[in-house]
């Protein structure tokens, strides 16, 4: 382990917080620990890319399937017609929305998927299809399945798809909101509105007309930018199930979820007979109780009078009789709709690029599900991992102070210590020093460690230095030496002369 600022600062926080302290042991090792051993997540910052599969079309048998693959514009109609008022019927718009068939631009889950793109804000915008042979759901179950992305949200606007009434006068072309349909399904939003829509057009019988059917207390839509999977089934028991994504939303009963729910048509099992007349004898003032005239009279003091009966010409107020109504009709199998011989998006929003893709209408739940699992669940899965991959990370709060760790943040710690204790001291120094004894103790420790050094420090620069008292010690023994050694050769000429002297 190498000596770093980080272990220099965990020996330093040892001596600040108390010597001895065994209690902050083991955080003490880990804080060393990780400044020795770097974190996994500075050693790898690398996003990791997101495997994305190919888009292959999937074999599906059904009245209308559309995967807008090639050759979708031979299926798809755009329309120019005028949209009409609502209330006078008059034309005061056109359908100018501009519609693409592409890949997703947010959050792409399949490469070379595309779907059924709405590429303006603010405009009318209407296409359609026409079915193979019209679809007659009588006696039989109903799906209607289609897969909604909002790319940009949704902030005014509808994502609803019509299956519009087989006609043989239909032309796509002039397909608008006048265009009478069967079946309205799916997600719509503005303001305080957002819900999924389920309409129907139901006929009565007797008089031919035609009234909405509208869900009551639809679900909400669900807005993400993620694909969203939205499914109808309508059963021939009378019952519904909406699902979003695969999973249940709302179900019940045609007959008790739907305004308005009488089937009858607001018309009554029986009506007043309008051509009836009162008859003459019919005596409307007659009193209902008569007394009684054959009552014997009691042979009694005082006043007497006879029990009342019925009186047998009073008849009651006059009212016309009641005749069974004509109109009158009981539909038991509202879900048997009309033929229906198209499917459209009539639509006007202010975001662009909603994107509709792998549209189901047939009879077949399992078919539905199948499509489900080989599309909708494979690109939901890496929508969800490239979202949450991309997605800002949200700060943690702050922690009050004396909640962070040493482990966690030793610079922190010591400095929340510290505060807490200063904070207590200036109004009680002597409950303080008692209830934080860990800091007292290390406030103590280095100043006694401070004081230590200081101390060091001035007296080291007062002593006598050994080294140059050593090194004249040594010169003058040299000097010695050598003045030792030089008088011992001058005394050895001299005696020698003095013994050449002798030997002359």
């Amino acid at each position: 382990m190498r000596f770093d600022s980080k272990v220099a600062f965990g020996l330093f926080s040892v001596a600040l917080v108390g010597f001895g302290n065994v209690a902050f042991a083991d955080e003490i090792d880990d804080a060393l620990g990780d400044a020795a051993t770097p974190s996994a997540a500075s050693s790898s910052t690398a996003t990791v890319a997101i495997d994305k599969p190919t888009f292959s079309p999937l074999a599906i048998k059904a009245p209308f399937y559309e995967q807008f693959t090639p050759g979708w514009d031979s299926r798809w109609k755009v329309s120019h017609a005028k949209k009409e008022n609502d209330k006078t019927g008059d034309e005061e718009w056109t359908y100018v929305g501009q519609w693409a068939v592409e890949e997703p631009t947010v959050l792409k889950g399949i490469e070379g998927d595309t779907g059924l793109v709405v590429k303006n804000v603010a405009a009318h915008h209407a296409i359609s299809a026409k079915f193979d042979k019209p679809i007659d759901n009588k006696g039989k179950t109903l799906v209607v399945q289609y897969e909604v992305k909002l790319q940009e949200g949704l902030e005014c606007g509808g994502a609803y798809l019509k299956l519009l009434k087989e006609n043989a006068d239909l032309h796509a072309e002039e397909f608008s909101n006048a265009s009478p349909y069967v079946i309205m399904f799916g997600p719509d939003k503005c303001g305080a509105t957002n819900k999924v829509h389920f309409i129907f057009k139901h006929k009565n019988p007797k008089t031919g007309e035609y009234e909405e059917k509208h869900l009551k207390s639809p679900p909400m839509a669900r807005i993400s930018k993620q694909s969203t999977l939205y499914t109808l089934i309508v059963n021939p028991d009378q019952t519904y199930v909406i699902k979003m994504d695969g999973s249940l939303v709302k179900s019940g009963s045609l007959f008790e979820d739907f305004a308005p729910s009488d089937w009858d048509e607001d018309a009554p099992f029986e009506i007043i007979d309008e051509e009836a007349e009162k008859p003459e004898d019919w005596l409307e003032d007659e009193p209902e109780f008569i007394p009684d005239p054959e009552a014997p009279n009691p042979a009694h003091k005082g006043k007497w009078s006879a029990p009342m009966i019925d009186n047998p010409d009073y008849k009651g107020p006059w009212a016309p009789r009641k005749i069974p109504n004509p109109d009158y009709f009981e539909d038991k199998t509202p879900s048997n709709f009309e033929p229906m011989g198209a499917i459209g998006f009539e639509l006007w929003t202010m975001t662009k690029d909603i994107l509709f893709d792998n549209i189901y209408i047939g009879h077949s739940i399992q078919d539905a599900e199948k499509l489900q699992k080989g599309t909708f669940d494979v690109k939901k899965k890496i929508e969800q991992e490239e979202d949450a991959a991309s997605a800002p990370k949200i700060p943690e709060a702050p922690k009050a102070p004396g909640e962070t760790t040493f482990k966690e943040n030793p610079v922190t710690f010591v400095r929340d210590k510290l505060e807490i204790f200063f904070a207590a001291a200036q109004k009680d120094p002597v409950f303080a020093i008692k209830e934080f004894p860990i800091v007292v103790g290390g406030l103590t420790a280095f100043l006694a460690s401070f004081i230590a050094i200081l101390f060091g420090l001035i007296f080291s620069g007062s002593s006598p230095a050994p080294a140059p008292k050593a090194a004249a010690t040594d010169g003058k023994d040299k000097v010695e030496a050598a003045s030792e050694g030089s008088s011992t050769e001058s005394e050895k000429p001299k005696a020698t002369r003095r013994t050449s002297k002798k030997a002359e």
